[in-house]
């Protein structure tokens, strides 16, 4: 069965989510997990924003804004791995969500743009 990119968006906030909780229990780290729990959560927000955009263009805003919060979460990831508060497992399956996010999101924006000429 296939899933959607909002399912798919909403799944990855709820695995930042419980890694951030996570990070903060165990490892009472506050700083980075936060900023990871406000761009992960970002991601699906924006796309669901941009489902009811006022025209192509604010549409294509928005996919590029959760793209760019989708690209700062690549950064928190790795920043809480690299410093030793994220597991090598959590690190792997949340980047490797993130990444995929950011390649469809990039195929969304690209289709959008093309067709901003059409009907």
């Amino acid at each position: 069965m296939k899933t959607t990119f909002a399912e798919r968006s909403y799944s990855f906030a709820l695995q930042v989510a419980q890694a951030c909780r996570a990070v903060m229990e165990e490892r009472r780290e506050y700083i980075f997990s936060k900023q990871l729990a406000r761009s992960g959560s970002a991601v699906g927000a924006l796309y669901r924003e941009a489902q009811h955009a006022e025209s192509r263009a604010d549409f294509i805003h928005k996919l590029a804004i959760a793209q760019k919060e989708c690209n700062e979460s690549l950064y928190w990831i790795d920043l809480l791995f690299d410093s030793k508060f994220l597991s090598e497992q959590s690190h792997r399956l949340l980047k490797s969500e993130a990444t995929e996010l950011m390649y469809m999101l990039t195929a969304m924006i690209k289709t959008a743009k093309a067709n901003r000429g059409k009907g």
